[in-house]
């Protein structure tokens, strides 16, 4: 099929890696589903990029964590498109707690990390097997984090799910082949607007701790990150149930910069 009647979703679309992913594959040539949850003007305007520049893009408004978002979400890309080769499980979100903080942590934080970073990647991914397999096959990735690894990160439930995600795409791996392929990456620190938003005045204090201490001297953007997805979607075809770490070196580094 020439790659110009591929098609891709990518969830969190209009921001952050998201973005950076929507943009990348629709210069390769996909129609592109942007999703988002709230962030309407940043998916409107990443869409508006790519068709200024003759590509093919459309958003879309869902909630992951919604099994009836998930499936008319790719109804909607079946419709635009008539096929979806390919789904990026970008849609997340955390809660920065620090991990010595424990009676800040509720059962509601530890529910919705779970239903969007776990739930809704396992209902975007379910939504999508069939019509990918009446294609002939398919690819899906999952964005996790080295803080499933180790154990460090904005707080305790966002690793536990990120570790959750990692077993997930394994899990998946094994039982949607050989049609499709189920792939993960994991980046490390991401500069951007989620991480400073999230650590307010300690971000460029992070950032610096982090481009001292990690053996590449760079923390991710998100380029990097969708530069990774887009390798384990064009690469070897038989690559499947792996999750490609992507962080400058972090989990080798024997320095780790604590967010607390």
């Amino acid at each position: 099929m020439p790659s110009d009647h591929l098609a891709a979703i990518v969830t969190g679309g209009g921001t952050g890696v998201g973005r950076a992913t929507a943009l990348k594959l629709a210069a390769l040539r996909y129609g592109v589903v942007i999703n988002y949850s709230r962030s309407q003007a940043e998916a409107t305007a990443t869409a508006e990029e790519i068709q200024a520049a003759g590509g093919r893009a459309i958003c879309l408004q869902a909630d992951v964590s919604n099994d009836d978002d998930c499936r008319r979400l790719v109804d909607a890309a079946m419709e635009s498109f008539g096929r979806i080769d390919v789904l990026v499980n970008c849609a997340g979100t955390t809660e920065f707690i620090p991990f010595s903080r424990l009676e800040d942590v509720s059962t509601e934080t530890w529910t919705r990390l779970f239903q969007v970073n776990v739930v809704g990647a396992f209902q975007c991914a379910r939504a999508v097997a069939e019509s990918m397999r009446r294609l002939g096959g398919g690819c899906i990735i999952n964005v996790s984090s080295v803080a499933a690894q180790l154990g460090q990160g904005s707080s305790i439930p966002y690793c536990c799910s990120k570790a959750a995600l990692d077993n997930l795409t394994v899990s998946l791996a094994r039982t949607l082949a050989p049609e499709i392929r189920v792939n993960g990456i994991a980046p490390g620190f991401i500069a951007g607007r989620w991480t400073q938003n999230g650590l307010g005045e300690k971000y460029e204090s992070i950032v610096q701790a982090y481009e001292r201490s990690l053996p590449l001297k760079q923390v991710c953007q998100p380029e990097d990150i969708a530069d990774g997805i887009l390798s384990l979607i064009t690469g070897s075809r038989l690559v499947t149930g792996q999750t490609l770490v992507v962080d400058g070196g972090m989990l080798i580094a024997g320095y780790q910069v604590k967010f607390e």
